[in-house]
């Protein structure tokens, strides 16, 4: 152990990193967070530009969407599994179509959308929910597509998704690791060079206690991709903790009230709050750095504030070092503490005034000749 920086096998697996619009995802770039407007523009094209705007705000890098439909989603049933009978969901009462219909994007929205981000800078892009909505997406140039963790089983969708050669973010919630190799392996197999999978809870809204998020660098060593959270959870803790576990990519639905209810609100960040996710996660990045002991450079002019060993009174030539007269102190100037019982009962060669820096050279001759 000579003080020198260590580089172990704690860090983490290296893996190519992804490429979506201006941004590199990797281990080694800062988290990207994407902002998902979901059914939160409470079907208000106002309102949805609205969010762009806090969204980019917020220092996000994408606003992403949901592309479908009631129709291309589910049947206009109002009974049995098409009707959430779940007294503890946030949607109980409702029809799978309703809710659908209610939460849907149109898609003429797309587009506006889409040039509202882009005069941000914002990229834009979203999940499809069947072929139909990645045709359209395509004549939209979308630079990536997502994969809702419900639609991982769908592999036609997934291979589809993968024919267009765009990156592709894939959530595994609910996912056995049996199911997520299923999907990997459909992405690849049709053409898939850049993905990236998130660790994800499929409950609205998720508990702390069922996100096991140490699950993340397995997750990412199983498969070789960058890794991140879809997080349903509430506030930021489970995200930031998320990252400092190698998260690349974390995306939270994001609101501009939670207040006014909305079919996601509950488990959605308000702009303020979004804004403090792109700043904590950024600074658990960079507070990851890598296996270091010894001190830092930054920590260089933090020396002197170390204990050492200092003469506490005036002495003469020939005048013992006692308890009384040599003591730990700061700065750290002298001779480290360690020396302490080496130096008790040595005598000094010169005058030394209370204050002085231990140093080797106060001593006698003879005792110079064993010093270090």
């Amino acid at each position: 152990m000579d003080g020198k920086t260590i580089k172990a096998s704690l860090e983490p697996i290296q893996v190519e990193p992804v490429k979506i619009g201006p941004y590199s995802v990797g281990a080694q770039h800062p988290p990207l967070i994407i902002a998902e407007m979901s059914g939160n523009h409470n079907g208000s094209l106002e309102q949805a530009i609205a969010l762009v705007d806090a969204v980019a705000q917020s220092g996000a890098q994408v606003l992403k969407l949901q592309t479908y439909t009631a129709n291309t989603m589910t049947l206009p049933l109002q009974h049995g599994e098409f009707y959430i009978d779940d007294p503890d969901s946030l949607w109980h009462g409702r029809s799978l179509y309703e809710l659908y219909h209610e939460a849907h994007t149109p898609w003429d929205w797309h587009l506006v959308i889409q040039e509202r981000c882009r005069q941000h800078g914002l990229v834009c892009f979203s999940t499809p929910f069947d072929s139909t909505a990645v045709d359209f997406l395509e004549s939209l140039s979308v630079p990536a597509y997502k994969i809702a963790s419900f639609e991982i089983v769908d592999l036609p969708l997934i291979r589809r998704v993968a024919a267009t050669g765009k990156p592709m973010i894939l959530s595994t919630g609910m996912a056995s690791l049996a199911e997520i190799d299923e999907a990997v392996s459909a992405a690849r197999g049709a053409g898939c060079r850049q993905l990236i999978l998130l660790k994800c809870t499929s409950s609205y809204p998720a508990s702390p206690l069922a996100s096991h998020l140490r699950t993340l660098p397995n997750l990412s060593a199983s498969f070789a991709v960058p890794v991140g959270l879809s997080d349903h959870t509430q506030g930021i803790g489970a995200a930031v903790a998320a990252v400092a576990l190698g998260a690349c990519v974390i995306e939270k639905h994001v609101t501009l009230d939670r207040s006014a209810g909305g079919v996601d609100a509950a488990f959605s960040l308000e702009p303020a709050e979004l804004a403090q996710l792109v700043r904590e996660t950024r600074t658990a990045w960079e507070a990851l750095g890598t296996v270091v002991y010894g001190g830092t450079e930054t920590e260089v002019g933090s020396r002197v504030f170390r204990r050492s060993l200092y003469v506490t009174q005036d002495l003469k030539p020939g005048d013992r070092l006692t308890p009384k007269n040599l003591r730990a102190i700061r700065p750290g100037l002298g001779l480290p503490p360690k020396y302490y019982d080496v130096l008790l009962g040595q005598t000094v060669q010169q005058p030394v005034a209370a204050g002085t820096p231990m140093q080797w050279s106060l001593l006698s001759p003879r005792v110079l000749s064993g010093a270090p």
